[in-house]
């Protein structure tokens, strides 16, 4: 028997400097695979995400993506759907609609858009963010959440929530950016207060002196089970849960801002965010660079 050759990518999105964002792969035309065999790839690569590329089944659709990490299938990511994006774009696919994708995923279908000012190559792009449940965590479990992460510094004017866009986040804020990145959180107390309020783990973010390199610097602390231990580099869900929340709570910092995240892990990551009052969206983008090109043997 032959051996069966794919497509593969292997891309770091939320970056244009390769190895300073976060890693992705992407196995093209995998309509031939179950779901046991995409976990089983998942496994192997060992990265927080790999998806695969489907043909979309419904008309409306550019694509279909299915997101595993190497605990199960994930319903929505963001990174994963910036870095698909940016693979199938750069293997030569020509959108139906210029400038624009629409996703089939999980969560139903995600737009897709050129980022305002990209050039023409198809590295920058924004995802319009899902919409979200929002939950505040009961105020009896704040001592829980400060042990956690071993801060006096959580700013409970902007009340902790979880958010569910597909990818469960619970969202503190901090102080500071500089009290973000001073963060060494009780992993066992992390893990079961995030596991209580059914998240993959906390966002949690603070806000950079006006000359800082961002707006926010945030930090996104995983919770196991399946997911993953220790910390995400840079995370589209929880940023898109974020923006989302701000904009709830009336604290957005203007249309536009930026957040830095992975500071902690020596990564780089650059994520915008474009409140889109006038179609009601919300706008979530980076850049994405190709690091591995190349076939996946399959059998």
């Amino acid at each position: 028997m032959s051996a069966h050759h794919v497509r593969f990518k292997q891309v770091d999105v939320f970056t244009s400097t390769p190895f300073k964002g976060n890693p992705l792969a992407v196995i093209f035309d995998a309509d031939a695979l179950d779901a046991a065999q995409m976990l089983a790839i998942a496994r192997w690569t060992n990265l927080s995400e790999t998806t695969f590329l489907l043909k979309p089944t419904d008309a409306a659709a550019d694509y279909r993506v299915r997101i595993f990490t190497p605990g199960g299938e994930l319903p929505f990511a963001g990174h994963p759907t910036l870095g698909t994006a940016h693979a199938l774009l750069e293997s030569g696919y020509q959108p139906k609609q210029a400038g624009k994708l629409l996703q089939q995923c999980g969560v139903g279908l995600v737009e897709l858009e050129a980022l305002a000012g990209a050039d023409s190559t198809p590295s920058a792009w924004a995802f319009a963010a899902p919409p979200a449940r929002v939950t505040p965590l009961a105020e009896d479990r704040y001592d829980a959440l400060a042990t956690a992460l071993r801060s006096r510094a959580i700013d409970f004017s902007a009340p902790p929530c979880a958010v569910d866009n597909g990818a469960p986040w619970l969202v503190v804020r901090l102080t500071s950016a500089r009290a973000c990145l001073e963060l060494e959180p009780d992993a066992a107390a992390l893990a079961e207060l995030a596991h209580s309020v059914d998240t993959h783990g906390l966002a949690v973010y603070g806000p950079h002196d006006a000359d800082g390199p961002a707006t926010f610097e945030i930090r996104c602390l995983m919770a196991g089970g399946g997911f993953g231990v220790g910390e995400d580099p840079v995370t589209g869900s929880a940023n898109a849960a974020l923006a989302g929340l701000l904009n709830l709570q009336q604290r957005r910092p203007g249309e536009r801002y930026t957040a830095r995240q992975g500071t902690a892990l020596g990564r780089a990551g650059d994520v915008s965010v474009h409140y889109d009052d006038a179609r009601g969206k919300i706008w979530i983008g980076g850049p994405t660079v190709t690091i591995v090109d190349g076939t996946c043997r399959l059998a």
